[in-house]
């Protein structure tokens, strides 16, 4: 594994409201982790390879936890509609044409090439249900040095024929074979079991998700509470269940013992809230794309205040951009929405909080990912900042801001992840 050191202007999170920097500070890497961050370098590491990025900005790699792969192909389409038309019109088409392997070859090669000279050093993908363009996506993030989940969609009704899976029992069966097809194939990579939604998912489909999670182990990434029509829908599908979170616990696929990220959660019921903090559910906030398709404002202050952990989703294609730096000004914004319109005790989110969320809150859904605190995997992220016009007088949390809000991926010098070079591409 690499050994090496980085020199620079340094920031990271350490918790939800405290910012780290340090002006032309070493960052130290050993075997893939961070060792820390010093003012002043340590005798034991003088003799590492150093990496002089003097004037330039260090900081965690980005985390997307939400992010739909096949969808990247139509970004910015459909942005008028509501949720589930936007579904039928744009989305279902879209995902049926990657039962054609060419086609999915070169979508999915557009998409990890996007990544990979982005910021996002690790994502949480939606695939679709297709088992052969599952494996050759979870395959190109492979070979691009990222570190990714990936989930074969699990979808038997509520969408066209040439998506929708025949059976429950054909799901599942399709399932087990991607399942068998990746073990042990990839160190990068990992699967992550997909259903949709409650609504494209049949009870038995549910069920027996719930009996793979017990036997392999996975985590889980769906969507809950996004948009009113979604949730109205949910309940005329499920009466039984006490809320749209209630439908997943059932089937033992949300949280707990089940590591379970579940996007947007903009509209939690006072149960459903109380169950999303009881089952510790990783909350992936999505702003763009909830403005985008008139979901809603999720509400942030509420979970951050509960103790319920909360990252950050690009929600590729509802969300036009894969950088998470969007996703953070978005969260901001949208959080002085929130304030001003609906609960006025729910401070907006700072800055540090928006940066944590888009580091460390959502790295840890893999682990010890999105700081630089000693042990860390290092995924980090060197940023030149200095073409982007404005002041040089400015202290390292606000040459952040400028970056958060004003950075593309020309600024991005060097990206690492568990150590090793990623190539950014052209």
């Amino acid at each position: 594994m690499e050994k090496f050191v980085l020199k620079g202007d340094i920031c990271y999170s350490t918790d939800t409201r405290t910012l780290q920097t340090a002006e032309a500070a070493y960052l130290v890497c050993v075997d893939g982790k961070s060792a820390g961050v010093f003012e002043t370098l340590p005798e034991q590491y003088q003799d590492l390879p150093l990496i002089d990025c003097s004037g330039q900005l260090i900081m965690p790699g980005l985390v997307d936890l939400h992010v739909h792969a096949p969808q990247f192909a139509f970004r910015s389409l459909g942005m008028d509609l509501e949720l589930i038309d936007w579904l039928n019109t744009h989305t279902f088409p879209e995902e049926s044409k990657y039962a054609d392997m060419a086609y999915a070859f070169s979508a999915y090669l557009a998409f990890v090439g996007d990544i990979q000279r982005g910021p996002n050093t690790r994502s949480v993908i939606f695939a679709t249900r297709h088992v052969p363009a599952t494996v050759l996506l979870m395959d190109l993030l492979e070979e691009s040095g990222l570190s990714c989940m990936v989930g074969k969609v699990n979808m038997d009704r509520h969408a066209p024929e040439p998506l929708v899976e025949t059976s429950a029992a054909q799901s599942l069966a399709d399932t087990r074979t991607w399942l068998s097809e990746v073990a042990g194939r990839y160190s990068r990579v990992s699967p992550i079991l997909t259903p949709r939604f409650i609504p494209s998912c049949t009870d038995e489909l549910m069920a027996g998700l719930g009996e793979i999670h017990r036997e392999f182990g996975l985590p889980v990434q769906s969507h809950l509470s996004e948009n009113k029509s979604e949730i109205d829908w949910v309940g005329a599908l499920r009466p039984e269940a006490e809320s749209y979170g209630h439908a997943y616990y059932r089937n033992g696929l949300f949280g707990g013992d089940v590591p379970t990220v579940m996007a947007h959660c903009v509209w939690p019921t006072a149960e459903e809230f109380a169950l999303i903090k009881q089952q510790q559910i990783r909350v992936a906030h999505c702003p763009q794309s909830n403005i985008n398709l008139s979901s809603g404002i999720a509400p942030i202050r509420r979970y951050l205040d509960a103790g319920v952990p909360v990252g950050l989703g690009s929600d590729v294609a509802g969300g036009a951009n894969t950088s998470i730096f969007r996703a953070m000004s978005d969260a901001i914004g949208v959080s002085k929405l929130y304030w001003r319109l609906i609960d006025q005790d729910a401070a907006p989110l700072t800055l540090e909080e928006a940066f944590y969320l888009g580091t460390l809150g959502g790295g840890r859904f893999f682990g010890e990912v999105g700081s630089f605190a000693p042990g860390f995997e290092f995924d980090a992220l060197v940023i030149d900042d200095r073409s982007i016009p404005g002041r040089r007088d400015l202290e390292i949390a606000d040459r952040l801001a400028r970056v958060v809000y004003l950075s593309d991926e020309r600024h991005i010098v060097r990206k690492f992840v568990q150590g090793a070079a990623v190539a950014l591409g052209t």
